[in-house]
């Protein structure tokens, strides 16, 4: 069983700052990928962004790109994400996401952290 455990959710003012953070445990796997997905009321979820461990290659929402960063560290399996200048369209819930293979596309999610951006 695989497990994702987020971090680092809570209220922050418009232009501020936040860091996510995200563990996987459980069984033992090496990813390809780990991302970060967000859903905000009344709407889908969205693709926010993503690190491929082999290059480190990182892709963002058009949105949060120059605001938002991710890295990690793939031997630990454990992502961040720092958001910078938010926004209040920023608040959602932000799930952590592991892809274990490149064609398996992202098979296991955290339970979410709740991100809230005041004005």
């Amino acid at each position: 069983q695989l497990y994702l455990v987020e971090s680092g959710g809570g209220l922050v003012q418009a232009g501020g700052s936040l860091r996510l953070s995200c563990a996987a445990s459980g069984r033992t796997f090496k990813s390809y990928a780990m991302g970060w997905f967000r859903q905000a009321p009344g709407k889908e979820r969205e693709f926010v962004a993503q690190i491929t461990w082999n290059q480190g290659t990182t892709y963002f929402l058009d949105s949060v790109k120059g605001r938002f960063t991710i890295g990690g560290d793939n031997t630990k399996n454990t992502v961040y994400l720092q958001i910078d200048s938010a926004r209040p369209e920023d608040t959602a819930v932000y799930y952590c996401a592991v892809a274990t293979t490149r064609s398996s596309g992202f098979d296991g999610w955290g339970q979410g952290t709740q991100v809230t951006v005041s004005s």
